[in-house]
């Protein structure tokens, strides 16, 4: 264990100052946001006596928001500059949680839980963007791992900070406000960076180059990336399978064996804060693409494990297989996006990455489906379809890891006849 520390701080002590900042603030940010939103169902339900159909559509309206907006956020980061998109959508998203501690009927929470979803995949993507360009390509794979070690950090501490505060009681007041006050703080962070650190390539000449396209130039040029399409399909299902761990898995594991799914959700979260950086040095000795196929067979085979193992020892290594095909396939999606996407067109690339949401909701609507109409004793059955499902993933990424291994010119975006050639030359110039 101390040869694994001393190698992480040798290793994070090399970060850029700027991707300490975002790394920090998404901690906090992270935090603050486990610190509330899980428990927000049971808090319109409790305190404001809303309806579970009316909660869950408030719920899943975020979500919908949520995937639309992703591409839009990146986009604004390449047009105007990573800072001013994520400092004033920190801003106002602290601001939503303030509102959730004043709103009082169904119609302000729909609003409000649309905004989360908005203001949320606005930040997300340019964030993502920054950090890859203050990152050498060498470092991406590691700067990525410490951000996704942030993320689940913050959601181990914050539903622990929430509970402790009484969220979903009639004490929920205090949450939301602190959470407001730590997404204050976030954006007062990236100011000061931004004051620090003028001459990042955050604020720099790539972006110029972005003003040049329109808004539907930017979506040809992103989406005629034949490399980025089939790693956004493959994440379809990478995105699909993830999202079984909150919705048919507690339903199956938890409807007859809370205790049991309770343990899971420990050990998801223990796993990924063990297995990250062994399987980040690992991984690279291979290419993004190959780690994403083995990513997606872990997620399936992980997923057969839960549905058909009774025993908790079973239960607990098909988790650590499952978690570990989640780290492969998002850390490593988040470098590969990195490496393919243009400098100047980094942030829509890390934008429409967020189209993988309509995998999640999918594939929920989906578990929820064959769990109703095969019934709760055919487990074997239902996540045999699971599997399938997320092993779908792999032909995506075989068949991008064929485009990308082949000459540079035969990979490039296709023409676009409403676009000049001069255009065309800078889209392309940092492929």
């Amino acid at each position: 264990m101390n040869a694994i520390t001393k190698r992480l701080t040798r290793t994070w002590t090399g970060f850029h100052p700027v991707a300490w900042g975002v790394i920090i603030g998404t901690f906090l940010s992270r935090t603050g946001y486990f610190m509330t939103i899980p428990f927000l169902g049971i808090y319109l339900g409790k305190v404001h006596g809303i309806d579970p159909a009316t909660i869950g559509a408030i719920l899943a309206v975020s979500l919908f928001v949520g995937t639309w907006s992703s591409f839009a956020g990146g986009a604004l980061s390449d047009r105007f500059g990573r800072y001013p998109v994520m400092i004033w959508s920190m801003a106002v998203w602290g601001l939503v949680y303030v509102g959730f501690a004043f709103a009082d009927s169904p119609w302000q929470f729909f609003l409000l839980s649309a905004m989360n979803g908005l203001f949320r995949n606005i930040f997300e993507p340019a964030a993502r963007a920054l950090l890859a360009d203050v990152t050498s390509e060498k470092q991406r794979a590691d700067v990525f791992n410490a951000r996704y070690f942030a993320i689940n950090l913050g959601g181990a501490i914050g539903p622990l900070i929430g509970l402790k505060l009484g969220i979903g009681g009639t004490s929920s007041l205090l949450p939301f406000l602190l959470s407001a006050t730590i997404y204050g703080l976030y954006a007062l962070l990236l100011i000061g960076f931004r004051m620090k650190f003028k001459q990042t390539r955050a604020d720099s000449r790539p972006h110029v180059k972005a003003e040049s396209l329109s808004a539907r130039q930017i979506v040809k040029v992103v989406f005629s990336d034949k490399v980025f399409l089939y790693f956004l399909l493959g994440n379809l299902f990478v995105a699909g399978a993830y999202s079984h761990l909150d919705t048919t898995l507690s339903q199956y594991i938890g409807h007859d064996r809370v205790d049991a799914y309770s343990l899971l959700f420990v050990v998801n979260t223990v796993s990924v804060l063990l297995l990250q950086y062994p399987l980040g040095r690992l991984m690279k000795r291979y290419s993004s693409m190959t780690a994403l196929k083995v990513g997606c067979l872990l997620f399936g085979l992980g997923l057969f494990g839960l549905g058909t193992s009774e025993h908790i020892i079973m239960l607990i290594l098909s988790m650590m297989v499952f978690t570990s095909g989640e780290i492969l396939c998002f850390v490593i999606g988040d470098v590969l996006i990195g490496e393919i996407a243009p400098e100047h067109l980094r942030g829509a690339y890390f934008g429409a990455s967020g189209l993988a949401f309509i995998g999640q909701s999918a594939s929920a609507w989906i578990g929820g489906m064959l769990l109703k109409s095969l019934g709760f004793s055919q487990g074997p059955l239902i996540f045999g379809i699971l599997m399938v499902l997320a092993f779908a993933a792999f032909p995506f990424f075989h068949r991008g890891q064929l485009l990308r291994n082949r000459p540079a010119g035969d990979r490039e975006p296709a023409a676009n006849p409403s676009m000049d050639s001069d255009t065309l030359e800078n889209s392309r110039s940092t492929c």
